[in-house]
């Protein structure tokens, strides 16, 4: 798994390096004018799980074809069912990572983000009995894709995007896992906007 990481990142950054040199002579944008920032919200349903989130992004634009950036999120799960009958485990997720988007086309992209989280949990038995809490830490490795609204990387104007995501990284304490371990699908909504481009 982690030789699959490094030629991914690799790739991307080749990539990125290339994208990035033809950009510049094309157009003669400052670095400025390829800042962006924007965000997305997380809603997941499965298997007695429910996931709700943030992710706030600052990134930047490496060509007409690829962006990376910096992301924040916040994730809130609460599992049932997770050892016995009407158990729950309630956690809140605070994180941080890095991303990268291909745009192999204008309308469509494909997404691989790392993120290092820091999970509280609290694990509520059924009948009453007394809780317990406990601090995790966990990273995770998402890929995916999705669907954007109206990308024109030299307009200047914001578009709107869904993605669907996996968390491939097989962390036992993952907050994109069902409370029996499996991976589930993350769906993101959110909106990228150009912070200085005219």
């Amino acid at each position: 798994m982690k030789k699959l990481f490094v030629i991914v990142g690799c790739l991307f950054l080749g990539t990125a390096a290339m994208a990035q040199d033809e950009e510049e002579k094309e157009t003669g944008k400052s670095f400025r004018e390829h800042l962006f920032t924007g965000g997305s919200v997380s809603l997941a349903f499965y298997n007695n799980t429910f996931l709700i989130g943030a992710s706030p992004v600052f990134g930047y634009s490496l060509s007409k074809f690829a962006d990376a950036g910096l992301v924040v999120n916040y994730n809130y799960t609460s599992y049932r069912d997770v050892n016995v009958f009407d158990d729950r485990l309630r956690q809140s997720v605070y994180g941080g990572g890095v991303f990268a988007k291909l745009y192999p086309v204008r309308f469509l992209f494909v997404q691989a983000q790392f993120e290092h989280n820091f999970i509280k949990q609290k694990y509520m038995p059924p009948g009453g009995a007394s809780s317990s809490s406990a601090t995790v830490e966990a990273n995770s490795f998402l890929i995916g894709g999705g669907y954007t609204t109206n990308r024109h990387p030299d307009s200047g104007e914001p578009f709107f995007y869904l993605a669907v995501l996996f968390d491939i990284a097989d962390n036992a304490y993952s907050p994109y896992t069902d409370s029996y371990g499996r991976t589930i699908p993350i769906v993101r909504a959110g909106v990228q906007i150009p912070l200085f481009q005219k």
